[in-house]
């Protein structure tokens, strides 16, 4: 069953009764219910979340709803959507140097800066995200510098951060080629990268081996990152797009022995044979992306390229230097359907495949018994231009009734 090839009454609104049931309780109804699990596409399906977990998925003929709850309802329903890799909340809208946390160019490695102090839940363009179905971000600190910062997931709601936080430290964000280089200063050079990289780590290597370290002695957070990184508790996010770089990268994660999680990698569909022998995960550059400088030799078809290799990829918003310099996930991979990605596979990569690669599959990225109760409601296929966000739900609350 192709969501492209379903013929849905676009008019159907997002419907609603209220009762009794808690804030977080609502039941949603659709025409069709994407699961995204093991349930595959319900005809006529309905999920109920109570206290902001999902606690029935199935047929609406066998799947009662409480008495009183709240029941929205759409021509198409799917999981809340993911983005595998934002800077949005740390890029803000005004584009001006006092909302454009994403960078810090005053040393090249900085893995101790934490997306978790410079996020701001309130930015518009967090809300623009929201409204259009993505309640899950993986963001952080962008392209820039050889080593930028920290990641974390948040929701897309929360007044303050803590709030919105799923994990903080999710990942460690480094960037190999051009993107990274300081002509004025260091690295210069590709091979200058590579060489500070290894020493940042054999530098922590050390401070684990180092059994006369006075606990009550000072802290050095640029080595408890990178020991983190060594000790396989935080993947090594590298932002990588050139074949050189993308095989630097994975030489670093056979030699040090850590999970490197490939970002970006426009050169991906040049270099298959070896991304399979890796067996990792990538993290695409946004379908869209413009195909110059780093990324040029980016390709609209690369989903499904990845995807008919059967490379686990999940697709991005990534980080754009114009602005607003946030993009939506939903458009990306809509383009990707369009350039012969399969819609199902296109849906996963903003959905379970991204949580699966960001650590977060246990409570997000589909509708199953038991996870966050996080859903996004549609007005007709996802992927059409016509078609509209008619609704969120983040954990149970609706987040959103804008037509979008």
């Amino acid at each position: 069953m192709s969501i492209l090839k379903a013929t849905l009454a676009a008019g159907l609104a997002l419907a609603a009764f209220t009762g009794t049931a808690a804030a977080q309780d609502v039941a949603v109804r659709g025409q069709q219910v994407w699961t995204m699990g093991p349930q595959g596409v319900i005809t006529d399906g309905v999920v109920v979340i109570e206290d902001g977990r999902i606690t029935a998925v199935g047929p609406a003929a066998s799947t009662p709803i409480p008495q009183g709850m709240e029941v929205l309802t759409a021509p198409v329903v799917t999981p809340g959507l993911v983005d595998a890799h934002s800077t949005v909340g740390l890029t803000g809208y005004l584009n001006q140097s006092e909302d454009q946390d994403q960078l810090d160019d005053s040393a090249p490695v900085q893995p101790h800066l934490r997306a978790i102090d410079a996020y701001n839940p309130h930015d518009r363009l967090v809300t623009w995200l929201r409204e259009l179905g993505i309640t899950t971000v993986h963001t952080g600190h962008g392209p820039g510098a050889l080593v930028s910062g920290q990641t974390m997931v948040v929701k897309t709601r929360g007044n303050t951060v803590e709030a919105a936080l799923v994990e903080d430290g999710t990942m460690i964000a480094a960037n190999l080629g051009a993107w990274a280089l300081d002509r004025e200063g260091s690295p210069g050079t590709r091979g200058r990268q590579m060489a500070m990289i290894r020493q940042a780590l054999i530098g922590a290597q050390a401070s684990m081996d180092d059994d006369d370290t006075d606990e009550g002695g000072s802290r050095d957070l640029v080595n408890e990152a990178f020991v983190e990184v060594l000790r396989g508790e935080t993947p090594l996010l590298i932002t990588a797009n050139r074949m050189q770089d993308m095989q630097s990268a994975l030489r670093l994660a056979e030699e040090f022995g850590i999970t490197v999680i490939l970002d970006g990698a426009a050169d991906a569909h040049m270099m298959l044979d070896e991304l399979r022998a890796w067996g990792g995960q990538i993290i695409l550059h946004p379908t869209m992306a413009r195909n110059e400088g780093e990324l040029q030799n980016a390709a609209f078809t690369t989903a499904a390229v990845l995807a008919e290799a059967g490379i686990p990829f999940a697709l991005q918003s990534g980080y754009e230097a114009y602005v607003p310099k946030v993009r939506v996930v939903l458009w990306e991979a809509g383009f990707a359907v369009a350039n012969d990605l399969a819609p199902e596979a296109a849906l996963a990569s903003i959905t379970i495949d991204a949580a699966r690669i960001i650590g977060m599959e246990e409570r997000i990225g589909s509708l199953e018994i038991g996870k966050d109760g996080d859903v996004a409601l549609f007005d007709g296929d996802p992927f059409e231009y016509t078609s509209h966000t008619i609704g969120v739900v983040i954990e149970g609350e609706v987040v959103s009734r804008e037509v979008r």
